[in-house]
């Protein structure tokens, strides 16, 4: 479930650059469009556009009879993209559409098989395949390059939409949302269910606490005002009668919004679109329109509190909260002018309002910003880990940086630097493990969802940044603050307030109320419960039946590809200097990659490297202030960033490497700017201001707790492999919970500590950025290459001297199972061990058990029948294995499962086809296609782990004819991991307590 678009945000603004059309290019649109579309008779065409910032023909069509809308972005991407999408406005908040969300993929009429979603990740090339629950809408998205694969997933998904078998099975209603849990008379009465759980943990979040309250404080009398997603504390309340009524309302051919994208045939797709399931439905009138909250007269003020463990103070952490309402999303220019002065007001480094805030010490955290996920825009400022008392000086403060950004100006170089980076992104194009044409359509429905003629609104946007530029020679930005900031009464102070304890009452009030509940049935009642409760449990473990899994299309071994794509590392030295060269089409841009050996650092030293890596870009340098560097970097290139990678090495799983890694992606014609930036930024950081160093800390130390909590399941799993690798021992200590305890402790002691401190980054920063650490990576053309090569004396002139160094190994800590207590509702649960240690080898069938396990035997038995929202298994090539569950209700149970893997192993039994299915399940994951900036990463970690071509072909093979007994034989490999195995579980307080006897440490995060 994706709630909230913040989560997609930095993504959806991308775009790609424009060009003429190639003769080849014309012929494909000639073949593919203008001659058929007048064979469309079931639909009216309303709009025929070339989209030429994104390289498509964008078609816009409703279909006549059942009154479906449909936009089409045909291009030549292979990686094609479909979705149908729901208007969903929550009438309560039990829930309902994410319920929904999750119970209609649960088996269909064509598709019977109790878990389509889950037969086609274990049996798919799928490139993207999920389903998102949002404010006011549900999305069901698919992708794949394959076409006779991208067939079948459209087919499941709009069966499993229309016709969804909810309506004869009512435990895929208990099972995903909630059920009353007995088993047996004498039992206590509990609640349990993927969905409930979710939300258990997603409200166990203050930051999602604050960020469902702002919704609400804003819009209270519109769908906004319920949560999507479920209130743990309404769940229950959801009957299945009501959860049935909701669909038959709001899942209708004429409520939809259907989207294609990609090189396919477009005539032939909305044909068998027409014929399969649009021709069957006649148009009604849905009432689902979101209504516009009326502006308010004056602002309002709204508290709620969020739970603290009982070793949290109350002091200095309070939420506290400036909103607006700003318009709506029909605004083309708006829609990316406030993303501007979100950088200029309050995101870059120095912003106006955060920096104020921080010098009145309100808070160590200042964000917020823009967010086009409702109708109606929002605009918030928040400050973190401040005090309710300091309320009237946050909004003073806010009103008086408004007021002198208006009467002053806001700076042109700053809002410029915003346009140029924003724009940056949009010509790169490049969303990371996320289809292209996926963000593409989740951009449309900012617009489309809300006026059904304008799905182009925000995709044709460069335009937009032209008209921008312009007006920074007149006051259009500061009319912008005056209207919808100081003259704007659509506001809301919000509050979020800690409170000792919450979740423990909480709990303590629900387990009094079901134990009320309970007395007040009768005998035969009780027994009805438990024999649900039975019921639900003979379900859950009734696997499918081989007629109904066989109604899932699959594709063969033969359609997988035979060969890997190759890795390109063209290796040279350079006035002394070694160059990786990974050449890939790259648009212009040239991605640089400075990665310095880092293995020589001492383990005095390993956490304060990654505190460089947290200060650098943020400080002045002796050429900049770290405002004017920050807006240097936004206007001539697409990003500056730091990291700390730590690679293994295939041939000695023991042995690890260091890289301190700079980053540069850029134009070509602006590479100079970009190494100047850098080198001022590794060269001269000056590590002097007191001040600006104890804002950053605080900040990242505040940010970090949050995520500790909201990832623990990738945090716990690092953690328990770092009982026994150095590797992961390396990678806790910079950036995870080893990490967080010495950040806490420089913070906490930073008077004493900062001389210290900056004395080490001075010291840190000399032993790393010398010649003889250096190895450059570059990802471009090869015009990009040649421009590099020429600015290469440029590039490491005034590098430290090198000094003498020795490899230092990272010691190991005590061996012990932690377990890591805080205000959650849920856990995270992760188990880690080693089978390299007992003699067994990887091999390519270790990823189709990966498959096996995360989609079959802990999906069956941490998520269906023990409630858990995720779970997974982590094997790397140097024999590490972890199993990890994601908001989990369970702790032993859960622990119990992992170490049932081995006898699990032994008993596997399998036909060819389920074995076919779960082979192409690992293939999706090996040929997901990559963009230009991720393949010269490919290519780079397979240079520094050791990684040959001739290895992963190998692999590939390996996978592609695993059979049944490769699997078998993998029982006595998880055995030896599991005889020396650690466990990390980071949640509720009062669980770990309860089975304390799990661990040999209990500690407060």
């Amino acid at each position: 479930m994706c709630k909230n678009k913040r989560y997609w945000k930095n993504y959806s603004k991308v775009y790609y650059r424009k060009d003429s059309l190639s003769e080849d290019r014309r012929k494909w649109r000639k073949r593919y469009l203008k001659p058929e579309l007048s064979q469309l008779n079931a639909y009216e065409i309303r709009e025929e556009k070339r989209l030429d910032d994104i390289h498509s023909d964008g078609i816009l069509l409703v279909h006549k009879k059942s009154g479906a809308r449909i936009c089409v972005m045909s291009n030549e991407d292979v990686n094609k993209v479909f979705y149908i999408a729901f208007r969903t406005p929550p009438k309560d908040s039990t829930g309902v559409p994410h319920i929904i969300e999750h119970t209609v993929l649960c088996g269909s009429k064509k598709f019977p098989v109790k878990d389509p979603f889950i037969e086609l990740v274990k049996g798919s090339l799928n490139t993207f395949l999920n389903a998102m629950t949002y404010p006011d809408k549900t999305i069901y998205p698919v992708a794949s390059c394959n076409d006779k694969d991208f067939q079948n997933l459209m087919d499941v998904y709009l069966d499993s939409v229309f016709s969804p078998n909810i309506y004869k099975e009512q435990n895929i209603f208990r099972q995903e949302g909630w059920h009353y849990e007995l088993n047996s008379p004498e039992d206590e009465l509990t609640l349990n269910g993927v969905v409930y759980n979710e939300m258990k943990g997603a409200f166990s979040s203050a930051d999602g606490v604050l960020d469902r309250e702002i919704l609400r404080s804003l819009f209270p009398d519109t769908p906004y005002s319920n949560e999507s997603g479920g209130d743990p504390q309404v769940i229950p309340e959801l009957t299945y009668e009501a959860y049935l009524d909701f669909h038959r309302q709001y899942y209708h051919p004429s409520n939809s919004w259907i989207y294609l994208y990609g090189d396919m045939d477009v005539v032939e797709k909305l044909k068998w679109l027409d014929q399969e399931y649009l021709s069957n439905y006649d148009r009604i009138n849905v009432d689902s329109a979101i209504p516009e909250q009326a502006p308010f007269t004056e602002p309002v003020e709204h508290e709620i509190p969020y739970s603290i463990s009982s070793t949290d103070s109350t002091e200095n952490n309070t939420y506290l909260s400036c909103n607006w309402a700003v318009g709506n999303n029909l605004n083309r220019e708006q829609y990316i002018a406030f993303d501007i002065l979100d950088y200029a007001l309050l995101s870059t480094q120095g912003a106006p309002i955060k920096q104020a805030l921080l010098d009145a010490g309100i808070g160590t955290d200042i964000y917020g910003g823009y967010d086009s996920s409702s109708y109606q825009p929002v605009f918030s400022i928040v400050a973190k880990h401040a005090n309710a008392s300091d309320q009237k000086r946050f909004v003073q403060i806010i009103r008086k940086v408004l007021q002198e950004q208006v009467e002053n100006g806001i700076n042109k170089k700053t809002l410029l630097a915003a346009i140029n980076g924003s724009e940056f992104k949009f010509r790169e194009a490049d969303f990371g493990r996320f289809p292209k044409g996926l963000m593409f359509g989740l951009q449309i429905m900012d617009s489309w969802l809300y006026d059904e003629n304008a799905p182009f609104l925000h995709i044709e946007e460069l335009g937009v940044y032209d008209y921008l530029r312009k007006q920074l020679e007149t006051d259009y930005f500061e009319q912008l603050i005056q209207k919808y900031f100081l003259d704007n009464t659509h506001n809301a102070l919000v509050r979020v307030v800690p409170e000792v304890g919450l979740t423990g009452k909480r709990e303590q009030a629900l387990k009094e109320k079901l134990q009320a509940y309970k007395a007040s049935l009768s005998k035969e009642e009780i027994d009805k419960l438990v024999e649900e409760t039975k019921a639900l449990e003979i379900y859950e473990e009734e696997p499918s039946t081989k007629e109904q899994l066989e109604t899932i299309p699959l594709l063969s071994r033969e359609d997988m590809k035979q060969t890997s794509e190759p890795y390109k590392n063209a290796e040279e030295t350079i006035n002394g200097i070694p160059y990786l060269w990974h050449e890939y089409q790259t648009n212009g841009i040239v991605y640089l990659d400075l990665l310095f050996d880092a293995h020589h650092i001492s383990e005095e030293l390993i956490p304060y490297l990654g505190i460089l890596k947290i200060l650098m870009g943020k400080l002045n340098t002796s050429d900049y202030s770290y405002t004017d560097f920050t807006d240097e970097v936004n206007l001539y290139t697409g990003g500056i960033s730091n990291e700390v990678n730590v690679t293994g090495d295939v041939q000695r799983a023991d042995c690890y490497q260091v890289k301190y890694e700079v980053r540069l992606k850029t134009l070509k014609s602006n590479l100079s700017r970009g190494v100047e930036l850098i080198r001022s930024m590794m060269l001269s950081t000056q590590f002097t201001d007191e001040k600006r160093i104890y804002e950053v800390l605080a900040q990242v130390k505040s940010r970090l707790r949050n995520e500790l909590s909201d990832s623990g399941n990738v945090v716990s799993a690092t953690r328990a492999l770092s009982y026994y690798s150095k590797r992961a021992k390396y990678a806790d200590s910079i950036q995870g919970i080893g990490f967080y305890e010495s950040l806490d402790r420089i913070v906490a002691a930073y008077e004493t500590e900062k001389q210290k401190l900056m004395e080490k980054m001075q010291e840190v920063c000399s032993l790393i950025f010398q010649s003889q650490n250096l190895l450059v990576s570059v990802t471009s053309d090869a015009a990009g290459y040649a421009a590099l090569k020429e600015l290469s004396v440029q590039l490491t002139e005034g590098l430290y001297a090198d000094t003498a160094k020795e490899h230092v190994e990272i010691s190991l800590p005590e061996q012990k199972n932690e377990g890591f207590l805080d205000a959650s509702q849920i856990q995270y649960v992760s188990l880690a061990g080693n089978f390299a240690k007992g003699g067994a080898s990887y091999n390519g069938s270790m990823r189709v058990f990966r498959v096996i396990m995360n989609y079959e035997y802990l999906w069956q038995n941490i998520r269906v029948k023990g409630g858990a929202y995720g779970c997974s298994t982590n094997i790397g090539r140097n024999g590490d294995v972890c199993f990890l569950s994601y908001r989990d209700p369970n702790l032993g149970r859960t622990l119990d499962v992992y170490r049932g893997v081995p006898e699990y192993l032994k008993n596997f039994e399998i036909d060819e086809r389920g074995m076919t299915r779960f082979v192409i399940g690992a293939f999706s994951e090996l040929d997901a296609p990559l963009t230009p900036l991720s393949q010269g990463r490919r290519s780079l970690l397979s240079y520094l782990t050791g990684v040959t071509y001739e290895m992963i072909q190998e692999e590939r093979q390996q996978a592609l004819h695993t059979r049944p007994q490769d699997i078998k034989d993998l029982a006595d490999v998880m055995q030896t991991a599991l005889n020396h195995s650690y466990i990390c579980a980071i949640g509720n307080e009062g669980k770990l307590q309860e089975e304390s006897d799990l661990f040999d440490v209990l500690e407060t995060l």
